[in-house]
């Protein structure tokens, strides 16, 4: 209990303006950086990734130069899919899905702490959010019998399902292969517009144009990913 509640106040300490934001009885457990995704904007955050014993969260709050604030959350008694993704080409990350019905987050992280934010994810859904009478309250239906009464009918709720999966992607459309490309397109617009300075537009121009082509390539590349 005493290891529990130090670092409670360990997170609370480490993330400004957490604490304003927990519900009541709500306590951190967990908190490691990453990449949040929750498909609800067409942009990937980086963040805390923060573990409660009521929600997944993902927060960051800034106040220089001007205030920024986001927080993202899922209910732990609403998750009812959590797979580990390993994609081809990417070893030194991994993904983690997490699905609440029909919406997907995605969290993107190095391997070690993606596997232990898994780990504990799931002890904290087996031990705080098990199948409880309130998860069988969400799905009970009200439906109308033959005589015109209406009857209660309850379905019984899934348990969460836990999995790993490997992805195979070609190389060309990895996050490896989009970095060389940009980083490819920059040292040529450098070397051209060096070359073009001491030498000529003869030969700094087409390294120049060239070096475009790969960052408008790799810009292009990582649109298509998301």
């Amino acid at each position: 209990m005493a290891n529990k509640i130090n670092t409670t106040e360990k997170i609370l300490a480490q993330i400004k303006g957490l604490r304003n934001h927990l519900q009541p009885d709500e306590e951190p457990l967990l908190t490691l950086p990453g990449i949040w995704d929750g498909g609800q904007e067409k942009r990937s955050t980086a963040c805390d990734i923060i573990l409660t014993n009521q929600r997944l969260l993902g927060y960051y709050f800034v106040s220089f130069p001007r205030e920024r604030i986001f927080l993202d959350a899922l209910t732990l008694t609403k998750i009812r899919n959590m797979v580990v993704r390993e994609k081809k080409f990417e070893p030194l990350f991994r993904e983690l899905l997490v699905s609440e019905g029909q919406r997907k987050l995605y969290i993107r992280a190095p391997k070690q702490k993606i596997e232990t934010l898994y780990t504990e994810l799931r002890s904290a859904i087996e031990t705080y959010a098990p199948m409880s009478k309130t998860s069988v309250e969400e799905n009970v239906e009200e439906v109308v019998g033959d005589s015109g009464d209406e009857q209660v009918q309850t379905t019984s709720p899934t348990a969460p399902a836990y999995g790993r999966q490997e992805i195979n992607t070609s190389f060309e459309s990895s996050n490896i292969a989009i970095v060389l490309l940009f980083m490819g397109g920059l040292t040529l617009e450098i070397g051209g517009a060096s070359l073009w300075a001491t030498v000529g537009q003869a030969i700094g121009l087409p390294l120049c144009i060239a070096g475009f082509v790969l960052v408008f390539a790799a810009i292009v590349q990582r649109r298509q990913r998301r």
